[in-house]
């Protein structure tokens, strides 16, 4: 029988086990450089890389855009997005960020198709690798690029820039396209390409700590699997909430709303896991390949979304004025019916899930910043009875909540403290700064996982090109009739729950809400 041991990444052994490409020649060329996302993501995630050690000390980040600039000006646009970067185990120095930026270097071209800049940053590429005489010679290149240009690009350095010395992986952001027509047509020019196994599709919330853990909880658990089906959970509902309009991003969110922006994708993947059935192994050889079949299977029991199950809103400025609405953010047409809130039903035809409705919310200039997995337990049996002096017993729930403060707790009625019997609700509260409070200050932001994933070989945490195909097809008959048929949204004041109407709907479902006669306590407030 195996023992469960804790790998600790701040030692040489446990860097070894999680980076076995320690000792091996590294690339990564991150094509869009001169962005915003490269910036603000993909750079600040690979210096925290860097200083916790998880990147060769050879490694080359070679910047490609079609900005001109030096290696200088690049890198000092660079600083002050890196002197935010968390490293993993809390070490940050000045020190090391100018060793880091060392080992970044820039070059530009005309277009991202230009094969003359293709063909210089290989041979820049190709003499580096020969100059530290390394045996394995490994390149990754990550597409900070809008999806327009994915397969230009990807065409120049298929042809120009892969190596044959060790691996080739080609990271993409989304989105993957705006519907399943689009999506098709992208994936078609990727897959000419490059293989499934060289491609890595980021959905950050896959990289959240909270969400890596949903698969630990469920299969790791013997007292949960028993209760994860329709003969006990009465409805899961998986929100995402921010407090925030859109601030000047108004019109490039107008070109997709809340559901394409939100709901297809980092909630659809969240659900997968909370609902997939167990996979044949969640660690050792090929384990990643066995969770996306999972997710897949589930994928394909879930119904297209109806228009008539959801609730689609929009806000306007706040109650008292001083925050404007939607419609007055720069670059939203004065007749925009773009939904920046949408909660949506979802119906999974499977023996477990039957009849189980999975809502998802979704809502931007809300009344607090929230990700969370809401399960809520069907009511106690014969309660009324048991209970005859209570007005109602709250219903169990078990809420995974991934934003902010990372927290698992399970809702259940106890005796009110004292002399009386009446039942209150309670939890059973695990909170990681207080169970973890050394390595909850050093949780690797999103990308920061996702890109060590990528370089480990691991594809569990990345998306597959059937999972995309499926999500499509249960979005985009919805999203067809909300682009032809334009809903009017139903209005909310900016800083409130969202529209009456979403509330009506869940409740329509079966879900219970506490009234306000349950508070959860946070302890990190």
């Amino acid at each position: 029988m195996g023992t469960l041991r804790r790998v600790n990444s701040d030692s040489d052994a446990g860097r070894l086990l999680l980076t076995p490409f320690q000792f091996e020649g590294l690339t990564i060329v991150v094509i869009g450089a001169s962005g915003d996302l490269a910036k603000k993501k993909t750079y600040p995630s690979l210096y925290a890389l860097w200083k916790s050690r998880f990147l060769p000390s050879s490694v080359r980040i070679i910047g490609y855009a079609r900005s001109p600039s030096d290696d200088d000006t690049f890198r000092a646009k660079l600083v002050p997005y890196l002197e935010k970067a968390s490293s993993i185990h809390g070490r940050s120095t000045e020190t090391e960020m100018y060793k880091f930026l060392d080992r970044c270097t820039y070059r530009s071209g005309k277009t991202y198709e230009d094969e003359d800049a293709w063909k210089s940053l290989n041979a820049h590429i190709s003499e580096a690798e020969e100059n530290e005489k390394e045996s394995s010679a490994n390149r990754v290149f990550y597409f900070a690029i809008p999806p327009n240009v994915f397969h230009a690009a990807g065409q120049s350095l298929k042809q120009f820039c892969m190596g044959n010395r060790g691996w080739n992986r080609v990271v993409i952001e989304k989105p993957f396209g705006r519907d399943l027509s689009s999506f098709e047509e992208l994936a078609a020019g990727m897959s000419e390409l490059f293989t499934e196994e060289q491609m890595y599709r980021i959905d950050h919330y896959l990289g959240k700590e909270m969400v890596a853990n949903i698969a630990c909880l469920r299969f790791a658990n013997t007292f949960l699997e028993p209760l994860w089906n329709r003969h006990y959970v009465k409805s899961v509902t998986i929100t995402f909430k921010e407090d925030i309009g859109t601030e000047g991003r108004g019109g490039y969110f107008d070109k997709f709303g809340i559901i394409r922006d939100v709901m297809q994708n980092h909630l659809l993947q969240v659900l997968s896991i909370v609902a997939m059935e167990p996979p044949s192994r969640l660690a050792g050889e090929g384990f990643d390949q066995f969770i996306r079949d999972e997710k897949v299977k589930l994928l394909r029991c879930i119904d297209p979304i109806k228009l008539e199950e959801c609730v689609l809103g929009q806000y306007v400025a706040s109650d008292d004025g001083s925050v404007p609405g939607y419609l007055e953010d720069e670059g939203v047409p004065d007749d925009s019916v773009t939904p920046t809130f949408a909660t949506c039903v979802l119906w999974i035809r499977n023996p477990r899930w039957e009849g189980v409705p999975f809502i998802m919310k979704a809502g931007k200039a809300l009344n607090e910043r929230k990700a969370e997995v809401r399960v809520q337990m069907h009511a106690p049996p014969a309660a009324q009875f048991l209970y005859p002096d209570s007005a109602q017993l709250n219903r169990n729930e078990f809420v995974m909540r991934m934003q902010p403060n990372e927290a698992i707790y399970m809702k259940c009625n106890v005796k009110h403290p004292g002399l009386g019997g009446e039942p209150v609700m309670s939890e059973l509260d695990l909170s990681y700064k207080d169970r973890f409070p050394d390595e909850f200050s050093k949780l690797p932001d999103a990308y920061t996982r996702l890109i060590l994933e990528v370089l480990r070989g691991n594809q569990a945490a990345f998306v597959r090109e059937d999972e995309l195909r499926n999500a499509w097809r249960i979005f985009t008959p919805l999203l067809d009739r909300i682009d032809s048929e334009r809903p009017i949204p139903a209005h909310y004041a900016f800083g409130t729950r969202g529209p009456p109407e979403s509330d009506k709907l869940i409740s329509a479902l079966g879900f219970r809400y506490h009234g306000g006669l349950y508070h959860y306590l946070d302890k990190l407030q």
